[in-house]
């Protein structure tokens, strides 16, 4: 079971959650970059990283049963917040694509680097799978 917290009175965010409450088997998912299941980058675009990066979140959940419905938390940290930020219908039509309808509660930090150096975006979840 996944309740969404939406305080009375608060506006709604867009494409996250103030807070969510869940039950069932935890799942934790790794920082995710935008390279192939082979460690090599495919493209230094954005948004293909963004997509690589979700759709291995994707590949990690299914090796526990889980599915994108059952993320609770998502944590995305960008080298550069402009790129996220001008780019976002680009970005929310790939979340939609490869992960549905959003209800996590998520964070989205800019860093100055990720640990690999083409690394432009790293996602990391938690899931909680119903019992």
């Amino acid at each position: 079971m996944i309740q969404v917290l939406q305080p009375d009175g608060w506006e709604k965010p867009r494409g996250y959650a103030n807070g969510v409450a869940a039950e069932g088997r935890l799942v934790f998912v790794a920082g995710q970059i935008g390279w192939n299941a082979a460690q090599r980058f495919e493209s230094d675009d954005f948004v293909a990283q963004v997509r690589q990066a979700l759709a291995n979140v994707v590949a990690v959940l299914a090796e526990a049963g889980a599915r994108p419905e059952h993320i609770v938390r998502m944590t995305w940290y960008v080298t550069d917040k402009r790129e996220y930020l001008s780019r976002g219908r680009e970005v929310g039509a790939v979340f939609r694509e490869l992960i549905g309808v959003y209800h996590a509660a998520m964070s989205a930090v800019e860093v100055s680097a990720l640990m690999e150096e083409r690394a432009q975006v790293e996602i990391e979840v938690t899931a909680v799978v119903p019992h």
